[in-house]
């Protein structure tokens, strides 16, 4: 369907409005992932508007912790769950363990939701305003824990079992895949290896070679590569 002028000049500045809205329609969270020190009694998280001081930029932040994907309750709590943020302005959430059992040999994993609402403006007309939610993985690591989680990548090790391959993870953190490669070819599914744990990947029949591998660290940072034979 071809576009009159006037439509195209509408449709542009839908687009734009969209846009400038877009961009400001976000907090910032302090990190990529959170890592519970189970020694400790709470950990915490920042949240930022950037949105500069004077302008229009008010959000209701709402933040909570789930098992996994399927929305499953967790033990912990997040303070506050629900606040104002305006813009320019920074809170601090408090993560807290309310009980439950939890493996003391390995971390455990949990998601971080952060939701964030605009506020809505009378005097605004034509604005869309869209709801953004972030979910951050969190890991409760238990203290105690045996060796170093920024050396766990390199005590993986791997196999070929029929057209799959095999990564054993004999340590007791998480392992976050960055970039995985067999004989150069690419493994895209690659993901997380759990403590003490296995996972498999599809293999394409061509690979052969060294295994080479890149995680994410603590801290959001990806580590030097690695390599074995397979």
């Amino acid at each position: 369907m071809r576009l009159r002028p006037w439509a195209w000049h509408s449709l542009i500045s839908i687009l734009f409005l969209c846009t400038s809205q877009l961009s400001q329609a976000s907090v910032i969270i302090g990190g990529t992932r959170v890592i519970y020190d189970g020694s400790k009694k709470e950990t915490s998280v920042s949240i930022s508007n950037p949105t500069e001081a004077g302008k229009s930029g008010v959000f209701l932040v709402q933040s909570w912790v789930e098992v996994d994907e399927s929305g499953g309750r967790a033990p912990f709590i997040v303070t506050p769950p629900l606040f104002r943020i305006n813009a320019s302005q920074e809170n601090i959430l408090r993560i807290v363990r309310t009980g439950g059992t939890l493996p003391a040999d390995r971390e455990s994993i949990f998601w971080l939701n952060v939701k964030a609402i605009p506020a809505s403006d009378d005097n605004s007309q034509n604005v869309l305003q869209i709801v953004m939610k972030s979910r951050l993985k969190m890991f409760y690591r238990p203290a105690g824990l045996s060796g170093l989680p920024v050396e766990a990548y390199k005590q993986l090790s791997f196999s070929r079992s029929g057209g799959r391959l095999k990564v054993v993870n004999p340590t007791p953190y998480f392992v976050t895949f960055y970039r995985l490669k067999v004989g150069g070819t690419e493994i895209k599914e690659a993901d997380l290896v759990p403590p003490k744990g296995s996972v498999t990947y599809p293999l394409p029949s061509d690979s052969a070679g060294k295994v080479v591998w890149q995680t994410i660290n603590d801290y959001g940072g990806i580590s030097e590569p690695e390599t074995k034979p397979l």
